[in-house]
Order: structure tokens, then C-alpha cells, then sequence
């Protein structure tokens, strides 16, 4: 057939969309059994963190992301608060199904509790007498989606404008959830992922199915228990009037009247029509109309560290465009028929000769299947959309029940029964979401140190929105407090004088040497022919040539060990590239160590160490070079917590010093430095030292950030031997923009939680 509704309009129009997903998952202990604890206190006020809180239970966590405007994002997120979550339950994971795990008797399963809101903890007791406390722990994925305004316009654009936007838009997601109800039993069979539960559920459905190995129940067939009489369902069958908003909202009432539900939140619809704003009522439904549609029909897929797939959701797109697309034919009965055809896909999904009813005719869920999603194929091929691979891979499955994921999940369960097999995948993806720790995804475009204070805020329930990503500047929220910080650590504590101070190294040593804090003494120059004018009096004497004013190590030459007159000038030049002054400093003796201070509080120390290779006997310094940048957890601009090794011209001269080239060849096992400075920035190593410094450099250290009035400070000091406190020592600079990164994820070493420090200060927590 031929699709008019999104005729003349271009590929980004029709795609046009919003998706919001809500996630649940169940804590479980090391052996599968649920939870007792309370929801983690660092999550906050379950009530008020808009991320992570609870459900039903509080062993039930709920993960909720932003809306976003396409798939990836959506689903990068939600993958990357599974991360945050994980990685915070010490002993315990998250259950990776959406059939619950080793369940206590109902009366002991620990109900959410929400502080002054005794209304909401009567409802859930209300819901345990009524359905059991087992069938409120089943979780599932919710999608909450709407169409992009632009693309709503475009379509009504079309038309004759005989009736108002805002009718033609309730019309809109009326049509398509009329006919997601109709054929959403597709859904239940490409993505179903329930087809076993442990011998602990609910007794009346575990006596109806066999036992297919250790403790694991199913009758072999069914693909979604989540969707089946054994989920989680209204105890009566409830049809609603579809045709109108008010009328749909009547019929409810309706229902509610006679005591079937207690309220609308009570209707558990494969489709819920949603209104704007908190909360959900029947009165804001028809007060605002809808404005969006929450899609409750997915099972959590236990393949997958998030719960849901990309391809999934796209998959779930593109068949509700084709929901809005396709024609209605009249039939009365189509409502009943929806409830029977999802229910029997439910239990016996498995046998592709299932026969289903379609308006009122006998047909087989393959032959069905395969209807729509050449429908599917034939849109996607009209709309020139990019689909076509990934509808193949679903027709796949209507020829092929082996290939679902209920088919593989009761293969696994048969093979290792039903604790273990979940279990190991629960314990793989926490493996996972420690070596994605520093991501937030999908913002991982940003610098690393704002992403991490990112994810301490959602972790927190801070609510944020992103300003300017390009610059990193962010706006976190908590009640009334607003905060506004530019790459993690320029907040609204630190005067602008203070930058400024911290910008000009001179002056910085200048305050610092009136507070009796040690400096190395030097010179200034403002211009390269006034400096080679002083050389004579530098050849051969331990040296610091660098930039006035600039960060991150550009342009730095240390001569530890004095240098030639040619040396030194190439060491002016790259200086004099950086900034138009510089400063020349005796070089002080020891190890450099970065010192985070935030507050009237050292919160972590580095040491740094320069960038390095260790040799092989048969590769280059170059070629080292390029092997270490390999490693994962580093990359350039502060995206990760390592840089790359770059060669350049500091580098070059570092190693004439010593007599090498980048062509050298190294001999096994000897460690090379190609930098004298020591910044992570320039691919440094660091190694968090915070418990092996003695209190008194600590306290230097917060002095000097003070003395300048900084709240948030990067001092870098010399110190002769870090495990004497009376060890001579030199501030050599104060940052005013520190990575926090680089202590959040040392190369060696305990990992510190600056960002937390941060958010104190600021006073969000």
C-alpha cells in the first residue's frame, strides 16, 4: 500500500520525537535474593531526586531520563545511571529481568516509604492487599514519547485547519494509541524477555508451569509472563472509549465509581495518554490534553547493561509512526480482541502457528507479523528512512523463535538455572559499568571534569540542565538554590579578582611571599631580546623558563641540570609562544605534587608523574609512544582521565638534553621521561599520594588558597621529600580552574570524590 500521512516531508521532519525512559530494577544480594536495606541514602529524597527513587518497593529501583530528541541519547543516559547506581550498591546488584528475583513472603517485602506522605505509602499497602506484594516487585521499561512539535505542525499544515492545533494533536496520539492497542501483541513477541520466574513468585502461577531447571518455572512457550495474567494486570478487563479525551477520561471515572480502581494511576493500560506537569490526574488530562503517551508494554531485556537497546527503541519509533499511519477499520470488539491476541502471544508466543484474531478473522502470529513488518519495510523504503537493516533483523525473528530473547533466556536458565544465570549477567554489566565509570553518557563530548560533577548532581538529585556545552557551563538546581559553574570549579564562590590573581603568576608569587609562604625567587620578562640579554648569568644553573599566564603546563622548559645558551633560547621561544611574558625561577629540587584545595580543606594530593615509556629493545620512542596512547582511559581535551602523549617541541628538546631522539630505540624494561614538568595535561601520569602527606603541607596548601581568596584552588608545590613534614618545599604555582578529573581517576592509586566537596561548597547537598 502507499502512506500519505508524512508524504512531502523531509527524513529529520518525520523523525521528529521526544523519548523519555523509565527503567526499574530490583537490588538483589550476591546470591539473588531481594534486598532488605533501605534505597541508598546517597541517592537522597527518593521523592525528590528526578533520576534515581524508588517504586513499589525499597528494594525497587526506578532510573528516569531527561526527555531527549533522539534514541541514542535516551538510551545513553539510562545506561549511564545504571552505572552511577551500580557502582554505589557495595554487596549488591541490580536484578537484570523484569520477573523478580528470590522474593520473602509478601508481608516482608520492605514497602517504599516517603517522608509527610502518608497518602502514597496507603496507596502501596493498598496495592499489596489488593494485587500481592510479589507482582509489585515485577519491573519493566517505560517509554514516554511524543511527536516533535515541528513534525506536528508540519502535519497539520496539511490539512484544511478546520479544527484547532491543539484538537488535531489530541486526534493525533488518540489514532495512534487505538491502534498501538491493536498491535502492540508484536511488541510483546520481538521484545518479550519474561518467559521464566523463580519458584518464590506467585504460587497460583508457578503451580501452572513445569519446572525446566533448578528453580526455574515456564511452559516453554510463553515469551512475556510480565504481560500474562501472571504480570502484572487490573483484576477485571477494562475497556476504555478511545474516541475523545473527555470521553476517555468519563470512561475511567467510570471505573473508578464502582470501586474497580482506586484512581487513574491504577489503570495498568499497555498505553497510558499522559498531560504535562505532575500530577497524573484525570483533572490535568482534561485541563491540558495529552502530551505524550507512556508505552508500559516492554520488558527489561536481560542482554543488555541498560535494559533496553537503541535498536529497540527505534524499532518501537518507527512502529508507532506506522500506529499513526496506518488505517482504522471499524470493528467493535477490537479492544477485546487486543487484550485476548496480547495475552495468548503472552503464554504461547513461542509457537509461530499461534492463531490470533484480526477483526474478528483467524490468522497466525507469524503470517500476521510478517504483515506488518513488510508494512514496516515498504514505509521505511516510501519515507526513505533508515531502518531497513534492523526491520530485517525483526522479520528474522518471525521466521526463527530461536533468535528472541525469550527463547536464549530459557535457554540460559535451562542451562545454569534461573539465580545463576541472572546473576552473571547482573555481575557482568557491574564489571562494566566500573570500566565506563568516568562517562557520562551521552555527554561524554564534554571535559572530563564536568562530567563528573554532572553525574555526582544526578546521583544526587540535583537537577541540571546544560548551557553552553561547548564551554562546559552547567546550571545545577536544588530547591531554590541555582548554581552556575563553567568546567566543574569556576562557581560563584571565587571572586573574579581572585582568577585574575591566580592568572598572573607573578602576582600570585608576590602575595604569596608577603604571607610567609615559600616562592621561588625569579625574574620577569616582556620581551625575548631583554631575556637573551640575562643569559649569561643562567647557562649551566638549574632553570624554570615558563609563561606568565597560562595553564595546563603549555610552554614550560625545565632545565634541572642547567643548559647550553642555544637550549635556553629554544626555551624563551616556546615560552614567548604561549603569552607575551614570562618568568624564569631557579629550579627547586624534589617532586612536584598537586594539591586540590576546595573550601578550608585539602581534599586530595597528586603526585604527577612526567610522561613516560618504558622500553621493549626494538621499538622507538615514537613508536612507544603511539602503543601507550592505545590505552582507553586516554584521549585530548580532558575527556577522559589521562591525555595522550604528544610530541612536540619541549619534547624534543627535553630528550636532546639527554641525549636521545624520538628515533631512539630503548632498552627493555628502562623507564624514559619525555617531559621534565609533570602536568597530566601534557600525558603525565598521576598517582593519588592524599594519605601519605604529612597534615602540615595540607595546611600550606590552604593557606596559599587563601591568601589569594580562593575557594576552589590547584596549588602545585615542590616539596625535597614528602615523608618529612620539616622538608623544604615551594609553591611553584595556584590554579584557578583545577581538573578534578585527575583525583576523581588517579593512574595509581585511591580515587577521591572531589566532586561531592564541590557541591558542599556550593551548598546543593
Amino acid at each position: 500500500m502507499r502512506y500519505s500521512l508524512f508524504s512531502n516531508l523531509s527524513n529529520k521532519q518525520i523523525l521528529d520525537a521526544n523519548f523519555g525512559i523509565e527503567r526499574e530494577g530490583l537490588r538483589v544480594t550476591s546470591n539473588g535474593i531481594l534486598s532488605l536495606t533501605p534505597h541508598p541514602e546517597v541517592f537522597g529524597d527518593k521523592k525528590e531526586n528526578p533520576y534515581i527513587t524508588t517504586d513499589f518497593s525499597e528494594s525497587q529501583l526506578e532510573f528516569v531520563t531527561p526527555v531527549f530528541h533522539n534514541t541514542g541519547d535516551a538510551i545513553d543516559f539510562l545506561d549511564s545511571l545504571y552505572n552511577m547506581a551500580a557502582l554505589e550498591l557495595e554487596n549488591e546488584y541490580i536484578w537484570p529481568q523484569s520477573m523478580p528475583a528470590v522474593t520473602p513472603e509478601d508481608q516482608d517485602i520492605p514497602i517504599a516509604t516517603f517522608s509527610n506522605l502518608g497518602k502514597d505509602a496507603r496507596y502501596r499497602e493498598y496495592l499489596e492487599q489488593k494485587y500481592g506484594g510479589k507482582k509489585q516487585l515485577i519491573s519493566g521499561i517505560h517509554i514516554n514519547f511524543s511527536l516533535g512539535e515541528k513534525l506536528i505542525d508540519a502535519l497539520y499544515s496539511k490539512t484544511k485547519k478546520q479544527i484547532s492545533l491543539h484538537d488535531f494533536k489530541q486526534e493525533l496520539y488518540l489514532k495512534l494509541t487505538r491502534n498501538y492497542l491493536r498491535y502492540h501483541w508484536l511488541l510483546v513477541y520481538l521484545l518479550g524477555a519474561t518467559n521464566t520466574i523463580h519458584k518464590t513468585y506467585e504460587q497460583q502461577c508457578v503451580e501452572t508451569l513445569q519446572e525446566i531447571s533448578a528453580e526455574t518455572y515456564s511452559n516453554e512457550k510463553a515469551v512475556s509472563y510480565r504481560n500474562s495474567i501472571c504480570g502484572y494486570q487490573n483484576k477485571e478487563f477494562i475497556t476504555l472509549d478511545y474516541s475523545s479525551i473527555d470521553k476517555y477520561v468519563n470512561s475511567i471515572n467510570s471505573y473508578i465509581h464502582k470501586g474497580v480502581l482506586e484512581d487513574i494511576r491504577e489503570l495498568y493500560s499497555q498505553i497510558r495518554l499522559k498531560s504535562k506537569g505532575t500530577p497524573y490526574s484525570a483533572e490535568n488530562l482534561l485541563n491540558n490534553g495529552i502530551e505524550y503517551l507512556e508505552i508500559r508494554t516492554i520488558d527489561i531485556n536481560p542482554f543488555v547493561k541498560s535494559g533496553l537497546s537503541v535498536e529497540d527503541l527505534n524499532f518501537i519509533h518507527l512502529f508507532l509512526l506506522y500506529c499513526l499511519e496506518k488505517d482504522e477499520l471499524i470493528y467493535d470488539n477490537w479492544q477485546l480482541e487486543s487484550e485476548q491476541n496480547s495475552k495468548k502471544v503472552s503464554i504461547e508466543g513461542q509457537n509461530l502457528q499461534l492463531t490470533l484474531l484480526q477483526n474478528g478473522s483467524a490468522i497466525s502470529l507469524q503470517n500476521w507479523g510478517i504483515e506488518i513488518i513488510h508494512d514496516l519495510l515498504e514505509m521505511n523504503q516510501q519515507y526513505g528512512l533508515p531502518f531497513y537493516n534492523l526491520l530485517k533483523e525483526k522479520e528474522e525473528l518471525l521466521t526463527n523463535y530461536q533468535k528472541t530473547y525469550s527463547y536464549r533466556l530459557a535457554s540460559l536458565c535451562k542451562e545454569k538455572g534461573f539465580i545463576k544465570a541472572h546473576l552473571e549477567l547482573a555481575k557482568k554489566y557491574k564489571k562494566e559499568a566500573f570500566s565506563e565509570r568516568f562517562k557520562l553518557k551521552p555527554y561524554t563530548d564534554m571535559e572530563l571534569s564536568t562530567q563528573i560533577l554532572l553525574k555526582e548532581s544526578i546521583k544526587r538529585g540535583i537537577h541540571f540542565h546544560i548551557l553552553d556545552r561547548k564551554e562546559n557551563f552547567i546550571e545545577l538546581t536544588k530547591g531554590k538554590n541555582t548554581q552556575y559553574i563553567k568546567q566543574a570549579t569556576k562557581t560563584s564562590k571565587d571572586q573574579y579578582v581572585t582568577v585574575l590573581i591566580m592568572e598572573n603568576k607573578s602576582v600570585t608569587k608576590q602575595i604569596l611571599k608577603r604571607n610567609n609562604i615559600v616562592v621561588p625567587e625569579g625574574e620577569e620578562f616582556f620581551d625575548i631580546f631583554s631575556a637573551k640579554e640575562s643569559l649569561d648569568s643562567w647557562i649551566g644553573v638549574p632553570l624554570v623558563v615558563k609563561p606568565k599566564s597560562t595553564n595546563f603546563g603549555l610552554g614550560i622548559s625545565i632545565f634541572p641540570n642547567g643548559a647550553n645558551e642555544e637550549d635556553l633560547i629554544k626555551g624563551l621561544e616556546i615560552a614567548f609562544s604561549e603569552d607575551s611574558a614570562i618568568l624564569t625561577e631557579p629550579f627547586i629540587k624534589g617532586k612536584e605534587y598537586r594539591f586540590m584545595v576546595i573550601g578550608d580543606e585539602t581534599v586530595a594530593v597528586l603526585h604527577r608523574v612526567p610522561a613516560n615509556v618504558t622500553g621493549d629493545g626494538t621499538s622507538t620512542i615514537q613508536q612507544l609512544i603511539i602503543e601507550k596512547n592505545v590505552d582507553p582511559l586516554r584521549g585530548k581535551g580532558y575527556k577522559t582521565p589521562l591525555e595522550k602523549i604528544e610530541i612536540d617541541e619541549n619534547m624534543k628538546l627535553f630528550l636532546q638534553q639527554k641525549g636521545l631522539t624520538i628515533n631512539t630505540v630503548l632498552p627493555k624494561g628502562e623507564c624514559q621521561y619525555l617531559r621534565e614538568n609533570s602536568n597530566i595535561s601534557t600525558g603525565g601520569d598521576s598517582i593519588d599520594v592524599t594519605d601519605q602527606v604529612p597534615e602540615v603541607f595540607k595546611e600550606i596548601a590552604v593557606e596559599a588558597s587563601q591568601a589569594v581568596g580562593a575557594k576552589i584552588c590547584g596549588v602545585d608545590m615542590m616539596i625535597e621529600d614528602l615523608e618529612d613534614e620539616h622538608s623544604p618545599y615551594a609553591i611553584i604555582e595556584l590554579n584557578f580552574n583545577p581538573a578534578i578529573h585527575i583525583h576523581s581517576y588517579p593512574y595509581q592509586g585511591t580515587e577521591r570524590n572531589v566532586a561531592t566537596k564541590i557541591l558542599e561548597l556550593v551548598e546543593l547537598i
